[in-house]
Protein backbone atom coordinates (compact mmCIF):
# COMPACT_ATOMS: atom_id res chain seq x y z
CA UNK A 1 0.00 0.00 0.00
CA UNK A 2 1.54 3.31 -1.10
CA UNK A 3 1.07 6.44 0.98
CA UNK A 4 0.18 9.20 -1.48
CA UNK A 5 -1.74 11.57 0.79
CA UNK A 6 0.69 14.48 0.40
CA UNK A 7 0.78 14.04 -3.39
CA UNK A 8 -3.01 14.13 -3.71
CA UNK A 9 -3.18 17.24 -1.51
CA UNK A 10 -0.42 18.98 -3.48
CA UNK A 11 -2.04 18.16 -6.84
CA UNK A 12 -5.30 19.72 -5.74
CA UNK A 13 -3.48 22.73 -4.32
CA UNK A 14 -1.55 23.24 -7.57
CA UNK A 15 -4.64 22.89 -9.77
CA UNK A 16 -4.26 24.84 -13.01
CA UNK A 17 -0.47 24.55 -13.15
CA UNK A 18 1.36 22.26 -15.55
CA UNK A 19 2.54 19.13 -13.76
CA UNK A 20 3.89 15.66 -14.36
CA UNK A 21 3.15 12.58 -12.28
CA UNK A 22 5.66 9.77 -11.78
CA UNK A 23 4.37 6.39 -10.59
CA UNK A 24 6.12 3.16 -9.61
CA UNK A 25 4.44 0.59 -11.86
CA UNK A 26 6.66 -2.45 -11.18
CA UNK A 27 9.16 -3.52 -8.52
CA UNK A 28 11.66 -6.36 -8.20
CA UNK A 29 13.67 -7.34 -5.15
CA UNK A 30 14.22 -4.90 -2.30
CA UNK A 31 12.68 -1.87 -3.99
CA UNK A 32 12.58 1.16 -1.66
CA UNK A 33 9.02 2.22 -2.50
CA UNK A 34 5.97 0.04 -3.28
CA UNK A 35 4.03 -0.13 -6.53
CA UNK A 36 1.68 2.81 -6.87
CA UNK A 37 3.98 5.33 -5.14
CA UNK A 38 3.88 8.79 -6.70
CA UNK A 39 6.20 11.74 -7.23
CA UNK A 40 4.44 14.89 -8.43
CA UNK A 41 6.49 17.62 -10.16
CA UNK A 42 5.28 21.21 -10.63
CA UNK A 43 6.33 23.25 -13.67
CA UNK A 44 8.35 25.57 -11.39
CA UNK A 45 10.41 22.65 -10.07
CA UNK A 46 8.61 22.02 -6.80
CA UNK A 47 7.82 18.39 -6.09
CA UNK A 48 5.96 16.22 -3.62
CA UNK A 49 6.21 12.52 -2.87
CA UNK A 50 8.81 9.89 -3.69
CA UNK A 51 9.33 6.92 -6.00
CA UNK A 52 12.63 5.64 -4.61
CA UNK A 53 13.43 7.39 -1.35
CA UNK A 54 15.94 9.62 -3.14
CA UNK A 55 17.90 7.16 -5.32
CA UNK A 56 16.51 8.15 -8.73
CA UNK A 57 14.44 11.24 -7.99
CA UNK A 58 16.83 13.64 -9.75
CA UNK A 59 16.62 11.69 -13.00
CA UNK A 60 12.85 11.30 -12.73
CA UNK A 61 12.45 15.05 -12.20
CA UNK A 62 14.51 15.69 -15.34
CA UNK A 63 12.19 13.39 -17.30
CA UNK A 64 9.19 15.11 -15.70
CA UNK A 65 10.45 18.50 -16.87
CA UNK A 66 10.57 17.17 -20.43
CA UNK A 67 7.02 15.77 -20.14
CA UNK A 68 5.77 19.09 -18.76
CA UNK A 69 7.41 20.83 -21.74
CA UNK A 70 5.45 18.62 -24.15
CA UNK A 71 7.40 15.36 -24.48
CA UNK A 72 5.32 12.16 -24.50
CA UNK A 73 4.89 10.06 -21.39
CA UNK A 74 7.88 7.90 -20.52
CA UNK A 75 8.73 4.61 -18.82
CA UNK A 76 12.08 4.27 -17.04
CA UNK A 77 13.59 1.22 -15.37
CA UNK A 78 16.25 1.50 -12.67
CA UNK A 79 18.34 -1.08 -10.89
CA UNK A 80 21.74 -1.85 -9.46
CA UNK A 81 22.87 -3.38 -12.77
CA UNK A 82 22.50 -0.06 -14.61
CA UNK A 83 25.69 1.36 -16.09
CA UNK A 84 25.32 4.38 -13.80
CA UNK A 85 24.00 2.40 -10.86
CA UNK A 86 25.69 4.48 -8.19
CA UNK A 87 24.78 7.76 -9.88
CA UNK A 88 21.25 6.98 -11.04
CA UNK A 89 20.19 3.60 -9.73
CA UNK A 90 19.28 1.54 -6.71
CA UNK A 91 22.34 0.45 -4.74
CA UNK A 92 19.98 -1.39 -2.37
CA UNK A 93 19.77 -4.14 -5.00
CA UNK A 94 16.16 -3.75 -6.09
CA UNK A 95 14.72 -2.64 -9.40
CA UNK A 96 11.80 -0.40 -10.22
CA UNK A 97 9.95 0.72 -13.33
CA UNK A 98 8.57 4.24 -13.21
CA UNK A 99 6.05 5.88 -15.53
CA UNK A 100 6.07 9.66 -15.98
CA UNK A 101 2.92 11.12 -17.48
CA UNK A 102 1.50 14.62 -17.89
CA UNK A 103 -1.22 15.75 -15.51
CA UNK A 104 -3.65 16.40 -18.35
CA UNK A 105 -6.67 14.87 -20.06
CA UNK A 106 -4.43 12.72 -22.28
CA UNK A 107 -2.41 11.52 -19.28
CA UNK A 108 -3.47 11.60 -15.63
CA UNK A 109 -6.63 13.70 -15.75
CA UNK A 110 -6.57 16.31 -12.94
CA UNK A 111 -10.19 15.41 -12.15
CA UNK A 112 -8.93 12.03 -10.93
CA UNK A 113 -7.27 13.70 -7.94
CA UNK A 114 -10.64 15.10 -6.89
CA UNK A 115 -12.29 11.71 -7.41
CA UNK A 116 -9.64 10.01 -5.24
CA UNK A 117 -10.04 12.63 -2.50
CA UNK A 118 -13.83 12.29 -2.61
CA UNK A 119 -13.69 8.50 -2.36
CA UNK A 120 -11.27 8.60 0.55
CA UNK A 121 -13.43 11.18 2.28
CA UNK A 122 -16.32 8.71 2.07
CA UNK A 123 -14.19 5.89 3.47
CA UNK A 124 -14.03 3.86 0.25
CA UNK A 125 -11.26 2.77 -2.07
CA UNK A 126 -10.92 3.88 -5.69
CA UNK A 127 -9.02 2.11 -8.45
CA UNK A 128 -7.39 4.03 -11.29
CA UNK A 129 -6.35 2.12 -14.42
CA UNK A 130 -3.46 3.26 -16.60
CA UNK A 131 -2.71 2.02 -20.11
CA UNK A 132 1.07 1.64 -20.16
CA UNK A 133 1.13 1.82 -23.96
CA UNK A 134 -0.57 5.23 -24.14
CA UNK A 135 0.08 6.74 -20.71
CA UNK A 136 -3.60 7.51 -20.20
CA UNK A 137 -5.30 6.94 -16.84
CA UNK A 138 -8.97 6.43 -16.11
CA UNK A 139 -11.30 5.52 -13.25
CA UNK A 140 -13.00 3.18 -15.73
CA UNK A 141 -11.65 -0.34 -16.38
CA UNK A 142 -9.00 -0.62 -19.10
CA UNK A 143 -8.05 -4.11 -20.37
CA UNK A 144 -4.52 -5.13 -19.41
CA UNK A 145 -3.90 -1.87 -17.57
CA UNK A 146 -1.78 -1.10 -14.52
CA UNK A 147 -4.16 -0.72 -11.56
CA UNK A 148 -3.40 1.65 -8.69
CA UNK A 149 -5.75 1.22 -5.73
CA UNK A 150 -6.17 4.24 -3.46
CA UNK A 151 -7.27 2.98 -0.08
CA UNK A 152 -9.32 4.97 2.45
CA UNK A 153 -7.14 7.03 4.82
CA UNK A 154 -5.86 5.12 7.84
CA UNK A 155 -7.39 6.08 11.17
CA UNK A 156 -6.78 5.19 14.79
CA UNK A 157 -9.49 5.35 17.44
CA UNK A 158 -7.95 5.16 20.92
CA UNK A 159 -10.33 4.36 23.76
CA UNK A 160 -8.97 5.54 27.10
CA UNK A 161 -7.05 8.79 27.50
CA UNK A 162 -4.23 7.23 29.50
CA UNK A 163 -0.46 7.74 29.36
CA UNK A 164 0.06 5.03 26.75
CA UNK A 165 -2.52 6.81 24.61
CA UNK A 166 -0.45 10.01 24.72
CA UNK A 167 2.57 8.25 23.25
CA UNK A 168 0.52 6.18 20.79
CA UNK A 169 -1.21 9.29 19.45
CA UNK A 170 2.19 10.87 18.79
CA UNK A 171 3.46 7.76 16.97
CA UNK A 172 0.30 7.65 14.86
CA UNK A 173 0.79 11.29 13.89
CA UNK A 174 4.34 10.52 12.67
CA UNK A 175 2.92 7.59 10.68
CA UNK A 176 0.35 9.83 9.00
CA UNK A 177 -2.57 8.11 10.72
CA UNK A 178 -5.44 10.38 11.77
CA UNK A 179 -6.23 9.79 15.43
CA UNK A 180 -9.24 10.27 17.69
CA UNK A 181 -8.97 9.75 21.45
CA UNK A 182 -12.27 8.68 23.02
CA UNK A 183 -12.98 8.87 26.74
CA UNK A 184 -16.11 10.00 28.63
CA UNK A 185 -13.95 10.96 31.60
CA UNK A 186 -13.34 14.69 31.22
CA UNK A 187 -10.39 14.83 33.62
CA UNK A 188 -8.45 12.46 31.37
CA UNK A 189 -9.52 13.90 28.02
CA UNK A 190 -7.90 17.34 27.82
CA UNK A 191 -6.16 19.27 25.06
CA UNK A 192 -3.20 19.83 27.39
CA UNK A 193 -2.61 16.08 27.59
CA UNK A 194 -3.36 15.50 23.88
CA UNK A 195 -2.29 18.61 21.94
CA UNK A 196 -3.35 18.62 18.30
CA UNK A 197 -5.42 15.41 18.64
CA UNK A 198 -9.14 15.10 17.99
CA UNK A 199 -10.93 14.38 21.27
CA UNK A 200 -14.32 12.73 21.69
CA UNK A 201 -16.03 12.60 25.11
CA UNK A 202 -18.95 10.38 24.11
CA UNK A 203 -19.30 6.86 25.42
CA UNK A 204 -17.09 4.68 23.22
CA UNK A 205 -19.82 2.60 21.62
CA UNK A 206 -21.67 5.75 20.57
CA UNK A 207 -18.50 7.47 19.33
CA UNK A 208 -17.26 4.46 17.37
CA UNK A 209 -20.65 3.88 15.74
CA UNK A 210 -20.71 7.53 14.65
CA UNK A 211 -17.13 7.38 13.33
CA UNK A 212 -17.98 4.32 11.19
CA UNK A 213 -14.73 2.30 11.32
CA UNK A 214 -13.72 0.49 8.13
CA UNK A 215 -10.92 -1.81 7.05
CA UNK A 216 -8.42 1.06 7.24
CA UNK A 217 -9.37 1.90 10.84
CA UNK A 218 -7.68 0.62 14.01
CA UNK A 219 -9.47 0.60 17.36
CA UNK A 220 -7.35 0.17 20.49
CA UNK A 221 -8.82 0.06 24.00
CA UNK A 222 -6.54 1.19 26.82
CA UNK A 223 -8.73 2.24 29.74
CA UNK A 224 -8.57 -1.04 31.70
CA UNK A 225 -12.22 -0.40 32.62
CA UNK A 226 -14.61 -3.02 31.17
CA UNK A 227 -17.47 -0.49 31.30
CA UNK A 228 -15.53 1.61 28.79
CA UNK A 229 -13.50 -0.95 26.86
CA UNK A 230 -16.05 -3.74 26.30
CA UNK A 231 -18.70 -1.60 24.53
CA UNK A 232 -15.93 -0.14 22.37
CA UNK A 233 -14.72 -3.57 21.32
CA UNK A 234 -18.26 -4.68 20.46
CA UNK A 235 -18.86 -1.57 18.36
CA UNK A 236 -15.49 -1.90 16.60
CA UNK A 237 -15.98 -5.55 15.67
CA UNK A 238 -19.58 -5.07 14.57
CA UNK A 239 -18.48 -2.05 12.56
CA UNK A 240 -15.75 -3.84 10.61
CA UNK A 241 -12.58 -2.17 11.94
CA UNK A 242 -9.40 -3.46 10.31
CA UNK A 243 -7.47 -3.83 13.56
CA UNK A 244 -8.89 -4.27 17.04
CA UNK A 245 -6.68 -4.55 20.10
CA UNK A 246 -7.14 -4.43 23.86
CA UNK A 247 -4.55 -3.68 26.52
CA UNK A 248 -4.20 -6.16 29.36
CA UNK A 249 -2.56 -9.38 30.45
CA UNK A 250 -3.37 -12.80 29.03
CA UNK A 251 -5.38 -13.50 32.15
CA UNK A 252 -7.43 -10.33 31.81
CA UNK A 253 -7.95 -11.05 28.12
CA UNK A 254 -9.31 -14.52 28.95
CA UNK A 255 -11.82 -12.88 31.28
CA UNK A 256 -12.64 -10.35 28.57
CA UNK A 257 -13.37 -13.14 26.10
CA UNK A 258 -15.84 -14.68 28.56
CA UNK A 259 -17.64 -11.36 29.04
CA UNK A 260 -17.85 -10.66 25.30
CA UNK A 261 -19.16 -14.14 24.43
CA UNK A 262 -22.71 -12.98 25.17
CA UNK A 263 -22.48 -10.25 22.50
CA UNK A 264 -20.04 -11.49 19.84
CA UNK A 265 -19.27 -14.66 17.92
CA UNK A 266 -16.09 -16.61 18.59
CA UNK A 267 -14.71 -15.53 15.20
CA UNK A 268 -15.26 -11.89 16.11
CA UNK A 269 -13.63 -12.28 19.51
CA UNK A 270 -10.65 -14.03 17.89
CA UNK A 271 -10.01 -10.86 15.90
CA UNK A 272 -9.10 -8.94 19.07
CA UNK A 273 -5.35 -8.71 19.54
CA UNK A 274 -4.96 -9.21 23.26
CA UNK A 275 -2.64 -8.42 24.82
CA UNK A 276 -2.40 -5.53 22.37
CA UNK A 277 0.64 -5.18 20.15
CA UNK A 278 3.66 -7.18 19.04
CA UNK A 279 5.63 -8.93 21.76
CA UNK A 280 8.89 -6.98 22.02
CA UNK A 281 9.29 -7.35 25.75
CA UNK A 282 7.96 -3.83 26.18
CA UNK A 283 8.41 -2.10 29.53
CA UNK A 284 6.75 1.24 30.30
CA UNK A 285 4.20 3.35 28.37
CA UNK A 286 6.46 4.36 25.49
CA UNK A 287 7.56 0.83 24.63
CA UNK A 288 4.04 -0.54 25.03
CA UNK A 289 2.77 2.19 22.67
CA UNK A 290 5.50 1.25 20.19
CA UNK A 291 4.47 -2.41 20.27
CA UNK A 292 0.83 -1.45 19.67
CA UNK A 293 1.77 0.86 16.80
CA UNK A 294 3.75 -1.99 15.20
CA UNK A 295 0.83 -4.39 15.55
CA UNK A 296 -1.51 -1.81 14.03
CA UNK A 297 0.74 -1.14 11.03
CA UNK A 298 1.21 -4.86 10.41
CA UNK A 299 -2.53 -5.50 10.47
CA UNK A 300 -3.47 -2.53 8.27
CA UNK A 301 -0.88 -3.57 5.68
CA UNK A 302 -2.06 -7.19 5.73
CA UNK A 303 -5.79 -7.23 6.57
CA UNK A 304 -7.32 -10.55 7.51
Amino acid sequence: MADNDSVIAAARGWAGARMALATVVSTWGSAPRPRGSHLLVHEDGRFEGSVSGGCVEADIMAVAAEVIAGAPFALRRYGVADAAAWEVGLPCGGEIEVMVQPVAAEGFDPALFDAIAAARGEGRALEVATDLTTGRSSAEPLPGAFINRYEPPRRLLIVGAVQIAQVLAGLARELGIATVVIDPRGRFLTSERFPGVTLDDRWPDEAIAALRPDGATAVVTLSHDPKIDDPALIAALNGGAGYVAALGSRRSHAARRERLAAELTTDQIDRIEGPAGIDIGAVGPAEIALSIAAGMVRALHDPR
